[in-house]
């Protein structure tokens, strides 16, 4: 019976142990507020198995029952340890941690005892045979001691945590402080910025030196490196050709080729910053002129005149300035010089002719030193092509030599002398190549020279073919020899005074804003002097200005008679006139240079007794120049001028009265019937100008109604000849073309 008590007191033990671990789950997740229910529960388990176990089972319900204080007893005073997790590290701090860590190493100690009395507790039956009598009391001495250390240690933890909060706090009011001040500095940061950023808006941006284009800055910057650039293309071949002038002259060398390489570099920087228009303003941003300067073909040819080839002298020696030929890619340079000189002489025929004289002279002077170079390769006196033998005092001179080089090229170019015939290869092939370059080249030459020639007596052809035409008219219509001789006089005196152009044929092709600039700048003095208009807008004075006509009157000729009708006034810009009476003969008085005569005429101020009419007689004394201004001209500039128009008719009304010419009554009558006829009347053509645009814009608009309604019908009858096939095909074609 013992034996069968003792094994199923086992038995129960084993289901026990097998039901601890999840009890012990439990608590781990429960805390120890649930430790009673959990050895309540394991009391009832215990209770329930009490009909297992009877008699002989008493020692193994005892050694069980002790098995399950012990228990308690151990969770009670080492509970197990927390699982670690990470999402709870996330919200601990440091201090917090090391609490924990020294919590957990405490733990870890009460984890070992516990591991131990398990080890114990799995043999309850001879750990009780053996300690059945002494183990309460020890037991219970160990609960106290336990009991005690447990409050020991919540005593440390409050006080840890009382020290840690005071750390904490502390450590707040330091965090404080260290914001207040890095407000300050802050806002004293701020203030600083402020005031270096109001010191950069007081300060203008710098700007960088650019070049104008348009300035006279850049034509004279071209003047100066025009000078170096026509000194390597003249002198290197020189000096190449003729070395008695390069070892002659050494440094003087030496000194021009370094100082126009100086030129050069400085001249590569001033293209680099050469400005350019980019939408009608001048860019003057570095990198964007850079940039641009990189894209041009010119920089390559500047790079490659910088090269120092001079570095090549080292190996071959100073007389060597062939290897200096780079040096001729900045020729554009003197061509630009060229164009732009052109455009600002004032005798542009007379400088194409001499820059055409010079571009020949520099053809002869290359084709020299070549010719030189080749009689010296040969060698001199060798046959009667080449020069003569230098060691011959007469030609071993420099003089003679480049002279007669010169001499020679010039006749094989022009083709217009005799040389000795060339005896050898070579020398055949350079004469027939001289022979094509003067061909080729002084032909186009000649025929500019003519062409510039003819464009110099351009004006003067076309002045005598109008004075031809006029000989003619008279000797057909036999017009008498007194008025042939007076028409003939005054073509003269306008081509002896250069009055010959005609202001509106020139100015022509500028804009309408040039050409008032202009007009002012030759007319407005003059119109100011006229009393009417001396207080007029200044609008209104371009305008006039823009139709004063210059009129030149021979002597004894008439600009008026009395009783003409007034379509014109009168402004003398030089000569004078004669007012005569009937007779012309009689001078009542002289008007010289500023005068103006026929204003009120071309006013037709109601009242005026005179009305359009002339009221004197004036006469040209001699040749006279005369600005007319006609009646048409001025009504229609006082057209967008109705105060202004007022004004003159006032200021025409002021004059008449001083001189008693006007009839006040009628004056101050209402309007005048055949102003208001003249009004209907333009009116009337104006209705019938609009009727005829209408009835254009009513035919344009039928016109396009009737092709839009054949296009409609059209469109219908395609439509109505669509299959519903034909649609399916185009809606899968659509959707592939989705797809």
């Amino acid at each position: 019976m013992a034996k069968i008590g003792s094994e199923k007191s086992f038995l129960s033990r084993q289901r026990l142990s097998k039901k601890t671990p999840d009890e012990e789950l439990a608590v781990i997740e429960n805390g120890d507020s649930r430790a009673h229910s959990l050895c309540e529960e394991n009391t009832e388990t215990a209770l329930s198995h009490r009909d297992l176990s009877t008699g002989a089972g008493a020692m193994a319900r005892l050694s069980y029952i002790f098995f399950m204080l012990r228990n308690w007893v151990s969770h009670r005073v080492n509970p197990e340890t927390e699982r670690h997790d990470s999402f709870l590290e996330r919200f601990r701090g440091p201090e917090l941690k090391d609490i924990s860590s020294r919590d957990s190493n405490a733990q870890s100690h009460g984890n070992d005892a516990i591991r131990k009395r398990n080890l114990v507790s799995k043999w309850p039956l001879a750990t009780y045979n053996m300690n059945n009598c002494n183990n309460t009391d020890d037991k219970k001495d160990e609960i106290k001691k336990d009991d005690k250390k447990e409050e020991e240690k919540k005593d440390e933890k409050k006080d840890g945590d009382k020290k840690e909060e005071e750390k904490k706090d502390e450590k707040k009011d330091e965090k404080k402080d260290e914001k207040k001040d890095e407000k300050k500095d802050e806002k004293k940061d701020d203030k600083k910025d402020d005031k270096k950023d109001d010191k950069k808006k007081a300060e203008p941006p710098k700007e960088i030196w650019i070049m104008d284009p348009a300035a006279d800055q850049y034509y004279r910057w071209l003047t100066v490196i025009a000078g170096p650039v026509f000194y390597n293309l003249i002198m290197i071949v020189t000096r190449a050709c003729f070395n008695e002038l390069q070892d002659t002259y050494t440094k003087l060398w030496i000194v021009l080729d370094y100082g126009a390489d100086i030129l050069y570099y400085t001249d590569t920087f001033v293209r680099a910053r050469t400005g350019y228009l980019e939408q009608g303003l001048l860019v003057k941003d570095s990198k964007k002129l850079r940039d641009k300067y990189r894209t041009t073909s010119q920089f390559k040819y500047d790079m490659i005149s910088m090269i120092p080839t001079d570095l090549l002298f080292l190996k071959f020696g100073f007389n060597n300035p062939e290897l200096r030929f780079n040096r001729l890619c900045k020729i554009s340079r003197l061509f630009e010089f060229f164009e732009r000189t052109e455009t600002r002489t004032s005798f542009p025929n007379m400088f194409r002719i001499s820059n055409l004289v010079l571009y020949i002279l520099i053809i002869i002077h290359w084709n020299a030193c070549l010719f030189f170079a080749i009689s010296k390769t040969i060698g001199f006196g060798t046959d009667t092509w080449v020069y003569p033998n230098i060691s011959h005092p007469e030609y071993g001179r420099l003089a003679r030599k480049y002279i007669y080089s010169l001499y020679w090229s010039t006749l094989t170019l022009t083709t217009i002398g005799e040389t000795p015939p060339p005896v050898r290869d070579v020398e055949f092939l350079f004469v027939i190549s001289d022979f094509l370059t003067g061909v080729l080249i002084f032909a186009s030459i000649v025929g500019n020279v003519g062409a510039m020639i003819s464009n110099m007596n351009a004006s003067r052809a076309e002045f005598q073919a109008k004075i031809d035409s006029i000989k003619q008219y008279m000797q057909f219509r036999k017009v008498t020899k007194d008025l042939e001789a007076r028409v003939i006089k005054w073509f003269d005196y306008l081509w002896t005074e250069k009055k010959t152009c005609d202001e509106k044929e020139v100015l022509k092709n500028l804009p309408d804003k040039l050409r008032a600039e202009i007009a002012i700048n030759v007319h407005l003095d003059t119109l100011k002097k006229v009393r009417i208009f001396q207080d007029c807008e200044a609008g209104l004075l371009i305008e006039l200005v823009l139709k004063l006509q210059p009129q030149v009157f021979s002597p004894g000729d008439y600009i008026c008679k009395k009783g003409d009708i007034g379509r014109e006034m009168y402004i003398i810009k030089e000569g004078k006139l004669a007012v005569v009476a009937d007779d012309g003969v009689t001078q009542f008085v002289v008007l010289s240079d500023g005068a103006y005569f026929g204003e009120i005429s071309i006013l037709g101020i109601k009242g005026s007794k005179a009305g359009n009419r002339r009221t004197a007689n004036i006469r040209s004394v001699g040749y006279s120049d005369l600005f007319a201004l006609s009646k048409d001209d001025l009504m229609e500039a006082l057209t967008e001028y109705p105060d202004a128009k007022k004004a003159l008719e006032e200021k025409g009304k002021a004059i008449l009265m001083k001189d008693n010419l006007i009839d006040e009554a009628v004056a101050n009558a209402g309007a005048d019937p055949k102003d208001l006829e003249e009004k209907i009347d333009k009116l009337q053509s104006n209705l019938d100008v609009m009727q005829t645009k209408f009835a254009a814009l009513m035919a344009q608009l039928t016109s396009s109604q009737t092709r839009m309604k054949q296009r409609v019908t059209e469109m219908e009858t395609k439509v109505k000849s669509i299959r519903p096939e034909d649609l399916s095909e185009v809606i899968a074609d659509k959707d592939n073309k989705v797809k």
